[in-house]
């Protein structure tokens, strides 16, 4: 038996990494985000769940943040729950409201993160997504958007005097699971109208009717809308959510929902040319002269030279990718790019334009 080298390279253990997931919670004022909350909190759901209620900065806005306590009382600290939940009430910056929670790590698997009612999803949820020390603990997991049955309709309409997108349209079209709540206070008619105009504003995200927020947590929990793995299928991430286009009524929004289709390979410099064209210098204008905004954009590209598909994930000015799924040998290849935005019915004639789009035949669908 040889005796052992200070030289001798070490024995590589590979390590336990558990990251939490975040699902960041928004909606419009009074769509019943808290009493969701105070639902999640009080079932036995068999997660230990880390809620962070929070005014992000917000100073004076009209809804303020208030914490879901067994008895309704307001904390400033970490209060634990009988069912093993950790609720707390946040008013500073919410990245380290985060790295404080990430201390207790080991008494939780779950983050939910509460926004404002006026609050853009955006910015908050690209902390979480890009933010790299931070995500060495968390990931997220996706962004659920509580929306009022009843009041909606007023709220998407709303015309903001600088011409810019409203509250209601940004967080509906950053949804990736849309929670359609007080479905009882309106008629069927009333119903099917609101969810083709939110179809209209995002049809890729899923659709989920309820009332009084009494809903399965598994609607809105480990959906991998970020990160796409486990047993996330691409082609089911892609498929269109029970809606026909065929159906969809002409609704007149800024904002809305634009699915294109690449047969064939692309090349990767063309792709991020053309996404820092679109999302960065934001100098592609659709054919009535509109300039492109996009909110949300995810896609999945056939690259050349990659076996694997590439799966491309932005919101507003922030993109990244990375791959998943092989493709199958009797597979098709194509890409499926969703654009999420404002401005961008009519695309299709800008897009042909740049050299990932030139030679293919690409269509809308």
């Amino acid at each position: 038996m040889s005796e052992e080298s200070d030289d001798d390279m070490p024995e590589l253990v590979a390590a336990d990494v558990s990251k939490v997931p975040v699902t960041v919670i928004t909606g419009f004022l009074g769509a019943g985000k808290t009493t969701l909350l105070n639902y999640i909190l009080t079932e036995q759901h068999g997660k230990k769940i880390a809620v962070i209620l929070n005014e992000f900065g917000e100073g004076d806005s009209i809804e303020k943040s208030m914490s879901v306590g067994e008895e309704g009382e307001l904390f400033e600290e970490w209060l634990e729950l009988r069912n093993g939940c950790l609720c707390c009430s946040v008013k500073d910056n919410g990245v380290k409201a985060i790295e404080n929670l990430m201390q207790k790590k080991g008494k939780f698997d779950y983050i939910l993160l509460e926004t404002t009612g006026l609050a853009d999803p955006g910015p908050i949820a690209s902390i979480f997504w890009l933010d790299e020390e931070l995500c060495s603990d968390v990931y997220l997991d996706g962004i659920v958007v509580m929306v009022d049955a009843k009041f909606c309709e007023r709220h998407i309409d709303e015309k903001k005097e600088d011409g810019s997108v409203n509250e209601c349209q940004k967080q509906i079209a950053l949804g990736d699971v849309i929670i359609l709540n007080k479905t009882d206070l309106v008629s069927a008619e009333q119903l099917s109208k609101l969810k083709d105009l939110i179809r209209s504003v995002n049809n890729f995200a899923k659709i989920v009717e309820t009332s009084h927020s009494n809903i399965n947590p598994e609607s809105i929990l480990d959906i991998n809308a970020y990160g796409l793995s486990g047993d996330t299928k691409m082609e089911d991430i892609f498929t269109q959510r029970g809606y026909s286009t065929e159906d969809k009524h002409i609704i007149d929004q800024s904002v809305g929902t634009i699915t294109v289709q690449i047969p064939g390979s692309i090349s990767k410099c063309a792709l991020d040319d053309f996404l820092q064209t679109l999302l960065w210098e934001k100098t592609i204008k659709n054919s009535t002269g509109n300039i492109i905004e996009i909110l949300r954009l995810k896609g999945s590209m056939c690259i050349e030279g990659s076996d694997r598909r590439l799966v491309v994930q932005a919101v507003e000015e922030l993109y990244d990718s990375h791959t998943t799924t092989v493709w199958e040998d009797d597979q098709p290849r194509s890409s499926t790019v969703v654009f999420i935005g404002e401005h961008c019915h009519r695309i299709l004639g800008s897009l042909k334009k740049f050299d990932m789009f030139k030679l293919a035949a690409v269509r809308v669908v």
